[in-house]
């Protein structure tokens, strides 16, 4: 199904017009992203109402190195020569394995281009974040129940403005870690860069079962090697990248016919949980749609994907936490911090360029491809490995573009999207000649991290 694609391994070089054309779209993405430096800068120079320290990042000017330095060029070198051809070669399980280890070096050591304190062990611990109110949490029904007491500005003890900018659930998530002996903020970075790259092997598993092997393949090293690892490690959208990778990924497998009760069941649990760790990946209905377009068997495990869907809400829910007041309150306090003063008008399109950082450029030409493919296939369930990649590709960008006219995500997108931007990534399984692709990829992810300090 995929003749026309070459071997992950070699160096086919593109035809001309399809190089000079996503050359273009690389073009017209960085001047997307400079334009929103140059005006972005300007806005908050002249008002400071974008509340960011480096438009459209979260971050500082600062030129650095650390101890992660060399590691991290260590690792996009090995990657660079020899992730095509090693995705080409070994086994498919030890292909996810390989690819989830490249994946945790280079989060790891971009991470530690901070140091260990700044880069790990801090991140989770400031003033905004979640390890903030763990104390809080001694009775948790208790908590649970008072929840929505606590998020708007003016109440007394508000929670911090990730707690209260969330369903409870991740907070929940690093009570029960400090509870078994893994608190403090070295055991929660570590915990979301390692559980956060596995959705490096989820996502692998999705295109397998739903567009073929081959393009799972050539995508592996640029999961692997993702500009988005520098905010993967350390923040908390990491951990829910990751929950929801494999949400799709084991639906992927129920409805194309493996174990579809088990993978059914386990799919709709996951799903249930995202709920709980953001409100905005309710979106990712948006992807299990095409997932279910895309199965073979769309409708056998839809019982088991709503008996487990319902787990986890049905829990929350007993315990005394009420999802629809907290969003109610949520978008309350959301205009009466930086929300509300941050321009829609500028947002609705640096928001794009923050992606475009997170993605980098070979992805770009990747949804250039992928656009094409979609255009050519003329059907509303496409057939092909191709086509098919394309449709769950372009639903994560949509379900991105949904939130980005909501309003709700006016900066910070280069952590909040990270669970959308990842699955864009599998589009450069579509470009020829990889090696060169996936230097682009590096350089962008190590110059950010040396030259900013951001904010996760």
């Amino acid at each position: 199904m995929t003749r026309d694609l070459p071997h992950p391994g070699t160096r086919t070089a593109a035809p001309r017009g399809g190089l000079v054309r996503d050359l273009s779209a690389v073009a017209a993405a960085a001047l997307l992203v400079l334009a929103a430096v140059v005006v972005g800068t300007r806005i908050q120079d002249r008002h400071g109402t974008l509340r960011v320290g480096w438009p459209p990042l979260v971050g500082d000017w600062m030129p650095h190195t650390g101890p992660g330095t060399p590691a991290a060029l260590a690792v996009a070198a090995a990657v660079v020569t020899y992730g095509p051809s090693l995705a080409a070669r070994l086994s498919w399980r030890p292909l996810l394995f390989t690819a989830w280890g490249a994946a945790l070096a280079w989060t790891w050591s971009l991470a530690l281009v901070d140091g260990w304190s700044r880069g790990v062990a801090e991140q989770l611990t400031t003033r905004h974040e979640y390890l903030r109110v763990i104390d809080r949490f001694g009775d948790i029904p208790a908590t649970l129940r008072d929840f929505t007491a606590h998020i708007l500005l003016d109440t007394p003890d508000n929670w911090p403005a990730h707690v209260a900018g969330h369903p409870p659930g991740a907070t929940v998530t690093f009570v029960l870690l400090d509870r078994i002996g893994l608190g403090g903020g070295a055991w929660a970075g570590a915990f979301v860069i390692t559980v956060g790259t596995t959705a490096v092997a989820a996502i692998l598993v999705a295109v397998r079962r739903l567009a073929d092997e081959s393009l799972a393949r050539r995508a592996a090293p640029f999961l692997a090697l993702a500009p988005g690892a520098v905010w993967v490690g350390t923040s908390a959208d990491g951990f829910f990248t990751a929950v929801t990778a494999w949400a799709v990924a084991l639906l992927a497998l129920a409805v194309t016919g493996h174990r579809p009760a088990w993978t059914g069941l386990g799919s709709g649990l996951l799903f249930g949980l995202t709920m709980y760790l953001s409100y905005g990946l309710t979106l990712f209905a948006v992807i299990a749609a095409a997932v279910l377009l895309l199965g073979t068997r769309r409708l056998r495990p839809l019982p088991y994907v709503a008996a487990g869907f319902l787990v986890v809400p049905v829990v929350f829910t007993a315990l005394g936490f009420d999802w629809w007041e907290a969003y109610r309150l949520l978008v309350t306090r959301y205009y009466q911090g930086a929300g509300g003063v941050r321009p829609y008008g500028y947002w609705i399109w640096a928001n794009l360029a923050c992606t475009v950082l997170v993605v980098g450029p070979a992805t770009v030409a990747g949804l250039r491809r992928c656009g094409g493919v979609l255009i050519g296939s003329r059907a509303l369930r496409p057939r092909g490995a191709a086509p098919r990649l394309a449709l769950l590709v372009l639903s994560a960008f949509l379900a991105l573009l949904v939130a980005d006219l909501s309003g709700m995500s006016k900066a910070e997108t280069e952590r909040i999207w990270l669970p959308f931007a990842f699955w864009l990534l599998p589009a450069c399984a579509l470009l020829p000649g990889p090696r060169g692709w996936l230097a682009g990829q590096a350089v962008l992810a190590l110059l950010l991290n040396h030259l900013l300090l951001t904010g996760w």
